[in-house]
């Protein structure tokens, strides 16, 4: 699973039939503590994610295990809205060293 943050839409008046009436989204990856990674992923979003909220992304095949996606041409779906993301004490260290440096 990959953490992502909601930066846009994808319009597309033409595509598959399979894909109708499915939003799509562009998708940031971003960090457990928020920040941004590399790279954009345009997915499928099955939770009626919003602009800018943090979301669960799955890829590839287990994209299309996702109840609204089975059996069409999906390579990333929106599986989760996050509310919060808590990492165990010793890697909120880790990242801290890593801040300072």
């Amino acid at each position: 699973m990959i953490l992502a943050r909601i930066v846009g839409t994808v319009v597309s008046t033409r595509k598959d039939p399979r894909l109708e009436g499915k939003k799509l989204l562009v998708v940031k990856p971003i960090s457990p503590q928020g920040a941004d990674e590399a790279g954009y992923l345009v997915a499928v979003d099955t939770v009626d994610a919003g602009f800018r909220e943090t979301v669960l992304i799955v890829s590839g095949s287990s994209a299309r295990m996702a109840a609204e996606c089975k059996d069409r041409p999906v390579d990333a779906a929106i599986i989760g809205i996050v509310d919060t993301v808590h990492l165990d004490a010793q890697h909120e260290a880790e990242l801290a060293s890593v801040r300072k440096k």
